[in-house]
């Protein structure tokens, strides 16, 4: 296909071969299908726009028609997916301006943001509502998020293997993709994701003992389809009988940084038990408890240097 040609194409076109030829393969299946639920929109929003007629004006109108029923950090990631596919448009001279340059972001005003997370003496509420049996359930998978901050998918794709109960620690390599009908294992997130976590001897004395008649490479929480919601839900049977917020299972991993942020534990050491790639991430995340963290501490020193006198 000629340039000529290739510019009259219509841009969800573009965009979709940019994706099957840029990203198909090259990035994580979670992600994968954000690009596809952007061409998807895209197709709606405009489907006879021609990449030819991609000038700043038709883009903003373009944004601005997403903007009408999405918050202003979804529109800003929508931007970001095509900005990719229409820059390269740009260095292959089938557009020959910019046309993302300047753009304002808009959005609908976002919503009233739930608790993400317990505070001390609400974890304390919950664990007690756990029924720890002597079979592995989806409390015990509770309990263990809890303790350590993994994420859903890394804490399903544990096995026996993955615990080291001579050192306390668990080995995080893989991920389940619960999302897919038959599972499997998948890659981490990112590098940093791999890692190991240290157990409290509690902890580690109750998994020895949960799993010591499971086969080494068994999942040990895993026995056919899960789903999100049905742990999400057994969570929310449990916040409400111990008389505390609504949280997630993703609330629990924040919970588990926030007591650690709260109980001074640095940032970096809080950055590598999450498996952030950096601490940037773990600052962004947790910047309103890192503020009220500096506010103290400044309470702090002004106490230390007034006895200086």
């Amino acid at each position: 296909m000629t340039k000529k040609k290739e510019s009259r194409q219509y841009f969800h076109k573009y965009f979709e071969e940019w994706i099957e030829l840029y990203k198909v393969g090259a990035i994580r299946e979670v992600t994968l299908r954000k690009y596809y639920m952007s061409l998807q929109r895209v197709i709606e929003l405009a489907p006879n726009l021609k990449l030819s007629e991609l000038d700043r004006r038709r883009y903003q109108l373009l944004l601005n028609e997403y903007a009408l029923t999405h918050e202003k950090q979804t529109t800003m990631d929508f931007h970001h997916q095509l900005k990719g596919a229409i820059l390269d448009a740009v260095d292959d001279g089938l557009i020959h301006t910019n046309p993302t340059r300047k753009i304002i972001i808009k959005g609908k005003l976002p919503k009233k943001k739930k608790n993400k997370f317990l505070n001390q003496f609400e974890v304390q509420a919950l664990l007690k509502q756990l029924n720890l049996s002597e079979q592995i359930n989806w409390d015990w998978f509770l309990l263990l998020v809890t303790k350590t901050g993994l994420r859903f998918s890394e804490a399903l794709a544990l096995t026996p293997n993955d615990f080291d109960f001579s050192s306390q620690k668990i080995t995080i390599n893989k991920t389940w993709n619960y999302k897919h009908t038959q599972g499997g294992f998948q890659s981490t997130k990112n590098e940093s994701s791999k890692r190991k976590i240290q157990l409290d001897w509690q902890t580690s004395m109750q998994f020895s003992q949960l799993i010591r008649n499971l086969e080494p490479d068994q999942l040990i929480f895993v026995k056919g389809r899960v789903f999100n919601s049905t742990v999400n839900n057994r969570l929310k049977v449990l916040c409400q009988k111990a008389g505390v917020s609504i949280i997630t299972v993703h609330g629990l991993r924040h919970t588990h940084a926030s007591l650690l942020l709260f109980a001074n534990v640095s940032i970096a050491s809080v950055a590598k038990r999450l498996g952030h790639s950096s601490m940037t991430t773990t600052q962004e995340t947790y910047l309103h408890i890192i503020n009220e963290l500096e506010n103290q501490d400044n309470d702090k020193i002004m106490r230390h240097l007034a006895m200086l006198i």
